[in-house]
């Protein structure tokens, strides 16, 4: 069984996507350990006492400094024993020692496909409105696992989405989620969960 922290900052509509592939069996041998939010107010902590699922949040500030948030966060992360820590839609810079400490057993949802529109500054709706700015034609949303760098961990999988010409970011955005995020973000988490990812010299390889 796959132990999962879910870690959110906002609505959690990626989180919820999650707990629909458990409870539909899209996502199978996973259980949502934990839902940490940085914020209070983040609905995602109402989506997990919905589910019966624990949700807690670890505010950077209730603490005096980052690195004492940091500290608390990984502790925390620590004593829940999960096996993988999911970005869903989470603005917190996830700091080195928690890289370290579980190394190749984090993955983010990024929206986009890397590496178009990411790194440093671009996060949630700001993606969709460069995308809209440069006028591409097919945007999208990426699963990778998290390094040291900024969406520069190996990538699991990608999906493409389609941008039309009347598009606002608010409107791209819902459709990336729906057609790309909420599809693919649960099927990383199985393929992880079933033993068939493998990473060589940076590169995902998804066995049968």
């Amino acid at each position: 069984m796959l132990n999962i922290a879910v870690l959110v900052s906002g609505g959690g509509t990626n989180l919820q996507a999650i707990i629909d592939g458990i409870a539909n069996g899209s996502i199978t041998n996973t259980k949502i350990r934990c839902v940490i939010s940085n914020n209070p107010k983040a609905y995602a902590l109402e989506r997990a006492r919905q589910h019966n699922i624990e949700g807690i949040c670890i505010s950077p500030a209730d603490f005096k400094t980052r690195e004492k948030f940091n500290e608390a966060l990984l502790a925390k992360l620590l004593d829940l024993k999960v096996d993988l820590i999911v970005l869903a839609g989470c603005l917190v810079v996830i700091p080195p020692a928690i890289v370290q400490a579980f190394s190749g057993k984090i993955i983010n949802i990024h929206p986009a496909l890397i590496p178009s529109f990411c790194g440093t500054g671009f996060y949630g709706l700001k993606v969709h409105e460069e995308v809209l700015k440069r006028g591409v034609k097919v945007t999208g949303a990426t699963v990778h696992f998290v390094d040291e760098g900024t969406d520069t961990g190996p990538i699991i999988l990608q999906k493409a989405v389609e941008v039309l010409d009347d598009d606002t970011p608010q409107v791209l955005q819902r459709r990336v989620m729906e057609q790309a995020e909420w599809v693919i973000m649960p099927k990383a988490i199985d393929l992880i969960a079933n033993g068939r990812l493998a990473v060589a010299d940076g590169v995902v390889k998804i066995k049968k």
